[in-house]
């Protein structure tokens, strides 16, 4: 046998204890999920938990395994929750859940003549991912500001709202994540456009013309490598990328050009001096379709969630455990300042799922008591393309 060998005959060996113990162990939790059963406690004891952790962790002097140890247990502990929810079914005052039912009773049919409204000008790439999940002959606007599109959709003026969460270059659209923070709606679809920015100018101008660039942050950023190669131009920040292109064909501006699509290039009127300036070619923008009522398509299988946290050691691990102990595939994770409180977070969530499966009502019942602010934001079919 060699040396190799004999290391992991000694594992073999350390793990067939460790398996005993930890059915054991599962035996008396399971004892403990009855008597919480039969006197009417909460599966979870965040107080209890930490003192557990704590002595754990108190076992050994090195930093290093103090927090392999915290590791262990809260995975251990989250495993225990679950096999108690299997018994207890709990009852009593949860304001988040309360509210989560409130929105699933009022919840609507999608709309079959829908009025929708996106941030910029006709020919923004938010436009093309209205008319890509909606259909070409839908009923549309464009408005100036993202808080435009949030305050149209509260007063009823339209009855979704198509906005750009994130892209595959530059990362996420923070205006909209805070506003989506701020209102009570929710998320009922997404889509994914390919964002290929071009350089277009009036017909007849050269790029020896140009002096100003026009284009939405995100537009001037995606093309950073780009406008290095013309350090002499300005770069003008605008609301979007159309209205760049609308710009400089409303002021007939001979040295301004806009980075823009194709698409919106063409609906104003310019020439493209230069295509796919955008320095990668895998430039993607992801869309979430906005709803002021809760709905439940046919093929729902993404769940949005936010969350805050308080302020202390192993709360966001708390959080991450339970979605790794239920098997759930975590697939978008982003935070925001919460104004007013500093060092405190807001934390969206996006995972795999159906929120009316068997058991997910436990799910989101441990998560509301492992945080604060829950609110389910939404359950919707993710983009195939």
């Amino acid at each position: 046998m060699s040396e190799l060998d004999q290391y992991r005959s000694e594992i073999d060996a350390i793990d067939r204890e460790l398996a005993a113990l930890f059915l054991r162990r599962m035996g008396v939790t399971e004892k403990v999920g009855q008597y919480k059963l039969a006197n009417g406690l909460a599966v979870l004891d965040p107080q209890r938990e930490r003192q557990v952790i704590a002595a754990k962790t108190a076992l050994t002097g090195d930093p290093a395994a103090k927090a392999d140890l915290a590791d262990l247990y809260q995975s251990i502990m989250a495993i225990s929750r679950r096999q108690q929810r299997k018994l207890v079914k709990e009852e009593g005052d949860d304001p988040a859940l309360e509210r989560w039912q409130r929105a699933l009773d009022a919840r609507r049919e999608p709309v079959a003549a829908p009025r929708v409204a996106y941030q910029g000008e006709p020919g923004c790439y938010s436009d093309e991912a209205t008319a890509g999940f909606f259909g070409e002959g839908v009923q549309a606007r464009g408005l100036p500001w993202f808080d435009d599109v949030f305050a149209a959709l509260d007063a009823g003026e339209v009855d979704y709202a198509m906005l750009p969460i994130e892209n595959s270059s530059t990362g996420s659209i923070r205006q909209v994540y805070d506003l989506l923070g701020r209102y009570d709606f929710s998320l009922v679809g997404e889509w994914q456009v390919k964002v290929e920015h071009c350089l277009a100018a009036l017909p007849g101008v050269t790029l020896e013309d140009i002096e100003t660039v026009y284009s939405h942050e995100q537009g001037l950023m995606q093309c950073d490598k780009f406008l290095s190669g013309h350090r002499d131009w300005k770069q003008v920040p605008v609301l979007d990328t159309a209205g760049s292109a609308k710009q400089v064909s409303e002021t007939a501006d001979r040295h301004g050009a806009a980075i823009c699509s194709v698409r919106a290039a063409r609906l104003y009127g310019l020439n493209v001096l230069q295509e796919r300036i955008n320095h990668n070619a895998a430039n993607v923008t992801r869309f979430v379709v906005v709803s002021p009522k809760l709905e439940l398509r046919e093929g729902r299988d993404k769940i949005a969630a936010l969350f805050s946290l308080p302020h202390q050691t192993g709360s966001l691990h708390e959080i991450l455990s339970v979605f790794a102990v239920q098997g759930f595939n975590l697939t978008k994770i982003e935070s925001r300042p919460i104004p007013g409180r500093d060092w405190e977070y807001l934390f969206f969530l996006e995972f795999t799922g159906d929120i009316l499966s068997p058991g997910m009502e436990g799910v989101l019942r441990e998560l509301s008591q492992l945080s604060a602010d829950f609110r389910v934001l939404g359950n919707f079919k993710g983009y195939e393309g």
